[in-house]
């Protein structure tokens, strides 16, 4: 009976390194008497296994099956235990919480000034490092000690606590706006991505203004500062302001460099700031800037690499595989760029688990892009027909529209014109059902739907007719959007003189970098 899929313990088991495993072992056998205890052979027994099976468990752990279900719980259980202890020196939220756990004992034992020193120093360490909600946690244990108690620890206490207490709300509600709205940004953008037209600009405009609470910009603190540029990064990117996208997420990177004590509590934003620096300047076709950075961002991750976590870790490799992907679309080294496709997909492979379908969804058409932008069409419709096979349409819809399009380009460069006209019908209902059929892909599906009827002698003049009349949409507010999916025009150019797509994006890459 394999079902480690949905068996926490396994995949709690399988998540540790080898150092985290031999520490839980000195941890468990810490008691005499414990080295044999059934929760010592059941972790054994399940960390000889590939995939979870609970037959085989019964027959390697000395644990009958009506006992099996709690046994997990409480290994489950020493195992969070273990890996707290022997990571909260690492993670300053848990050495606050440690002590705020010290402090309640104290105070259970009537040892109410130990208590209160306790939790003034660590109210002290959690200002520092921006943790208003635990900060706030310790404001109100002092208020319930000093209301029960009478410590005659400050004169002024009771009117220092509340003024805190104050302060620590209002801060925690802004940042709670703050960090609401950037959420709601994000959703929208993974549900529909870039805005289509008039009307979502309208919507997204109207959203965000009405969901922006006021604020003075010189009381804002760290996490204000930090969710507020976060919801100008997601909303300017949506409606395709890049310029702007790129100056807040300037901000937000720079607000880390400005409290470089706050990285290792932060480190997942830390490294979203730059992921979204990145993208905008990928969107704005700023090499050098975009090169800069991602240098920049490679060797901060090398110089911090204590810092980073199981899930820091894969968040910037992610991000510095995306990124690299990136360059290699904006130099027009498509081949060379295949040279990543092992470690994508390696990637893809080993966090499996963890990695979301939207994020699963953006690698695979990467990959598909490198194969069609090398010439290997076959490979980019593998990867497009992942795409295409997903069940759920409401993610990231918008990828899931231009793979579609991608698709039967890839189909006709690779002479599979059998079906092509069913896959036309097909794409074209998709778009009419995502809302997403503007002019630019009606252009183009109009255009390959009638490429059976033009003599070869006139396919030249129809690719030059079909680029004739998307070149305008480059730059037009929002039929712009499907060129951020799909360079086009550089494909429609190869046609028309013969060349390898990427080497025409090269030479205007060439052109522009000199």
């Amino acid at each position: 009976m394999a079902n480690g899929k949905n068996e926490p313990v396994f995949e709690l088991i399988k998540s540790m390194s080898k150092s985290e495993k031999r520490n839980f072992k000195l941890f468990a056998t810490r008691l005499q008497g414990n080295q044999d205890a059934k929760f010592l052979a059941l972790f054994d027994a399940i960390d000889g296994m590939d995939a979870f099976d609970e037959d085989k468990v019964l027959k390697r752990a000395p644990v009958k099956k009506v006992q099996l279900s709690n046994m997990k719980a409480h290994l489950y259980k020493q195992i969070l235990i273990s890996l707290r202890l022997m990571n909260v020196q690492h993670y300053p939220d848990l050495q606050l919480r440690e002590q705020v756990d010290f402090a309640k004992i104290l105070y259970n034992k009537g040892l109410y000034r130990q208590s209160l020193k306790i939790l003034d120093k660590a109210k002290q360490m959690a200002i520092q490092l921006m943790q208003n909600t635990i900060a706030l946690e310790i404001v109100e244990f002092e208020k319930m000690i000093e209301s029960q108690y009478i410590t005659r620890s400050i004169s002024n206490r009771a009117d220092i606590l509340t003024s805190e207490a104050i302060g620590l709300n209002n801060s925690i509600q802004t940042t709670n706006e703050f960090s609401n709205l950037a959420l709601q940004l994000y959703g929208l953008y993974l549900k529909v991505g870039y805005a289509r037209n008039s009307k979502d600009v309208a919507y997204v405009q109207t959203f965000f203004e009405h969901n922006l609470p006021k604020y003075d910009p010189e009381k804002l603190g760290f996490s204000e500062k930090m969710y507020l540029y976060q919801a100008y990064v997601w909303y300017y990117s949506i409606i395709q302001d890049f310029v702007s996208c790129y100056r807040y997420a300037q901000r937000w990177v720079d607000l880390f460099k400005e409290h470089p004590q706050l990285k290792q509590g932060m480190v997942s934003f830390y490294i979203k700031a730059y992921n979204y620096l990145l993208e905008s300047l990928f969107y704005m076709r700023y090499y050098s800037k975009f090169w800069e950075v991602l240098t920049e961002l490679q060797k901060e991750i090398e110089t911090d690499a204590e810092i980073f976590d199981d899930n820091s870790e894969m968040l910037a490799q992610s991000c510095i595989l995306t990124h690299k992907v990136n360059l290699h679309y904006m130099e027009g080294s498509f081949t060379k760029g295949l040279a990543l496709i092992p470690e994508l997909k390696s990637f893809l492979s080993h966090h499996s688990e963890r990695i979301d379908e939207h994020h699963v969804l953006v690698f695979y058409y990467k990959i598909a892009c490198l194969y069609f932008g090398s010439g290997d069409n076959k490979n980019a419709i593998v990867y497009l027909n992942k795409i295409i096979s997903t069940r759920d349409s409401d993610v990231r819809s918008d990828i899931q529209c231009f793979a579609r399009i991608l698709n039967l380009i890839a189909n006709y460069e690779a002479g599979n014109d059998a079906n092509l006209e069913y896959q036309i019908k097909s794409v074209y209902r998709f778009l009419v059902k995502m809302d997403d059929l503007h002019k630019v892909q009606t252009e183009i599906i109009n255009f390959l739907k009638n490429l059976g009827n033009i003599y070869a002698t006139d396919i030249k003049r129809e690719f030059k007719r079909l680029h004739d009349r998307l070149v305008p949409y480059e730059n037009h507010p929002y039929e712009k959007r499907p060129f951020l999916y799909l360079d086009i025009i550089s494909w429609l150019e190869s046609k028309m003189y013969n060349k390898p797509v990427q080497e025409i994006i090269r030479d205007k890459f060439l052109k522009v970098n000199r």
